[in-house]
């Protein structure tokens, strides 16, 4: 009897050491408080909050194929210019010819742009029609005042080397151009100003400063309004902008194959490549993607702290 209360006695002493003995602290999330842990703890409930592709986008092949339009219509705009210039080279198209049907396009494109952008950019920026045909006026009076200064601007270069600095001018016009991506290679002004340099590198080249003339305002038309009538009409009516950019290069394909055959064959390709085969690669390899979330990502603020600020 007295060996069972010493053996309860010391049963109860021993549950009372324990639960006076310090239990070990749980780890928190939290830096204004010390704990007795490394800066390197990495607790067990550290990958529970692992979460993967939660912004990967569900792309569909004939949607990504439509977008590839934008791609298909800078590719076709560089093409037709680059036909132009060599029919002017080859005298086979005069540059008073090239200069009226330009001029008149362009009138009927900014007829046609007003027409269904409703005015709503005019009152936007409060920018009158005579404003426009100011500006007009003082671009066209500068450009053939300076066409025999971009005529021989270049004339100590050797043709090689000018054909080389166009190509690669143009090159870099592609990959700057705005196709609607928000990335920071994206830049219009660079991309414009290069499709400009390597107009003047090709004017130097035809036989008179009327062609280095033409050459720079078809440039202008080709490389900044083009692109402008085309966003504004992609915008309003997606249909009749698909149908014009399948139009236009058509017309570029048929130019090219004007030239060589070769160079259409190969410009063919290309466009099958742009509208086809990248949409496709772009759809397969989504399924690879494996991009992880966790509580180790920078944190972001998303709320409006402009008040603060003012």
């Amino acid at each position: 009897m007295r060996a069972a209360l010493e053996q309860g006695g010391a049963a109860v002493s021993g549950c009372r050491a324990s639960e006076n003995r310090p239990r070990p602290r749980r780890w928190k999330k939290v830096l204004y408080e010390r704990q007795p842990f490394p800066d390197n703890f990495v607790d067990g409930s550290f990958l529970e909050e692992l979460r993967k592709n939660i912004y990967v986008r569900q792309y569909r092949f004939w949607t990504v194929v439509c977008e590839s339009s934008v791609v298909i219509h800078q590719l076709s705009s560089v093409c037709v210019f680059v036909v132009l210039w060599w029919y002017m080279d080859q005298s086979h198209l005069s540059p008073h010819r090239l200069f009226t049907y330009s001029l008149l396009l362009s009138l009927f494109g900014y007829l046609t742009f007003d027409v269904i952008d409703s005015g709503a950019g005019r009152n936007l920026s409060g920018r009158t029609r005579w404003a426009d045909l100011k500006s007009t006026v003082v671009f066209v009076t500068f450009t053939y005042g300076f066409a025999p200064i971009l005529k021989t601007l270049t004339e100590s270069i050797s043709t090689d080397t000018i054909y080389a600095m166009s190509v690669f001018m143009l090159l870099g016009h592609l990959i700057f151009f705005d196709y609607g991506a928000n990335a920071a290679i994206v830049s219009s002004t660079l991309s414009l100003n290069m499709a400009i340099f390597a107009s003047v590198c090709l004017a130097s080249r035809l036989p008179s400063s009327l062609h280095a003339f033409v050459t720079v305002t078809l440039a202008i038309e080709v490389f900044a309004l083009w692109p402008m009538f085309q966003k504004k009409l992609k915008a309003i009516t997606p249909r009749c902008y698909l149908v014009v950019t399948l139009i236009f290069t058509l017309a570029a394909m048929l130019g090219v194959l004007t030239v060589s055959l070769t160079g259409a064959v190969l410009f063919a390709l290309l466009l099958l490549a742009v509208a086809l085969l990248c949409p496709h690669y772009l759809i397969k390899l989504q399924s690879s993607k494996d991009n992880i979330h966790g509580p180790w990502d920078e944190a972001e603020i998303k709320e409006d702290l402009s008040r603060f600020l003012g």
